[in-house]
């Protein structure tokens, strides 16, 4: 089917600005353009520093889950795991207290500003309360260097960990990291190598990582998400990007959609909100989510509405982008 005029998205958009139950990549609200296609309503929310070029893929993505049907599911439910930002020790019971049932917990390290045993010390109190049979993972987002990766993850040894997710920034970083830890029951997983690659399966193709994190929104849809995966014949774990309950419905739909899902997925992130655009937020209940759509609530799209001057940055956003596709 042809792709939507820019007014067809325009004629539904509603720009929201939904706060945020502690700070995250540096921001203490999430803004998104949500708006309804023939299939349902989709969301576009590439992150504020991203040029026109990089938020068009994620255009194409909003686009395709708005107005072309999607692959079949294979389950109705995603398992997903708990997200801990990086935040004090003192303050990791209260974040996991807002993922029910989750059994594996994700944990930001290498923020700008703080230290390696800021990491250990956050690291030390995501196992305490995950207990010896949770399972506990790490995200760097390419924060390290090799050594500085390689020193960190003799650190955090001893509180074995499930994975450790983008320790550094590059394919040739990732792939001299692996080979140190050659010997480590440590396997690294890459996402920024993916989403943000001209090539995403080079990381694969190079055996810099033993699995790959993939997000529907950065990859431009569910199937071309599922291509790549496909193509990788790697393990794949689906995750987010901070959005609100519809694209976060999105990522589910990819998760659902995958022949195998040997581990949790990073969808349950709407706990890190602190209000959504759906009175039945996709939060986790049991340690997962349903698979379907999710419309949206008139009276919180009005009561989050993003301010008049966001408002115009985003449509205007979306209209450079837009020509670009």
């Amino acid at each position: 089917m042809s792709l939507p005029r820019v007014a067809d998205l325009l004629a539904t958009a509603h720009v929201v600005s939904l706060p945020l139950v502690t700070r995250f990549r540096g921001v203490e609200h999430r803004e998104a353009v949500l708006f309804e296609g023939p299939e349902g309503w989709t969301e576009f929310s590439p992150f504020l520093e991203y040029d026109d070029a990089e938020a068009a893929v994620w255009l194409a993505a909003a686009i395709d889950y708005g107005w072309r049907h999607q692959p079949s599911p294979v389950r109705d439910r995603v398992p997903v795991n708990a997200t801990v930002p990086a935040v004090a020790a003192d303050q990791v019971a209260t974040v996991l207290a807002r993922f029910d049932g989750c059994r594996t917990a994700k944990v930001k390290v290498a923020e700008r500003g703080q230290t390696l045993a800021d990491d250990v010390a956050r690291v030390r109190a995501v196992r305490a309360a995950m207990g010896p049979e949770g399972r506990v993972r790490l995200d760097a987002n390419g924060g390290w260097n090799v050594d500085e990766a390689e020193h960190a993850a003799h650190a955090l040894a001893g509180f074995d960990l499930e994975y450790l997710e983008q320790p550094c920034a590059s394919v040739d970083e990732l792939a001299e990291l692996r080979q140190r830890l050659a010997d480590w029951d440590l396997p690294i997983a890459a996402d920024e190598s993916v989403r943000k690659a001209a090539d995403p399966l080079d990381v694969a193709r190079r055996g810099a990582a033993d699995l790959l994190v993939v997000k529907a929104q950065p990859l431009g849809g569910v199937a071309r998400a599922l291509s790549i995966v496909a193509d990788a014949g790697l393990p794949a774990v689906v995750s987010s990007a901070l959005d609100t309950s519809i694209g976060l419905a999105m990522g589910v739909t990819l998760a659902a959609a995958l022949p195998e899902l040997p581990y949790d997925c990073g969808l349950g992130t709407a706990s890190l909100l602190a209000a959504d655009v759906t009175r039945a937020p996709l939060r986790p209940v049991d340690g997962s989510l349903p698979v379907g759509r999710v419309t949206p609530d008139a009276a919180l799209l009005a009561r989050h509405a993003a301010s008049p001057d966001r408002r115009t940055w985003w449509l205007e956003r979306l209209e450079r982008c837009s020509a670009l596709i």
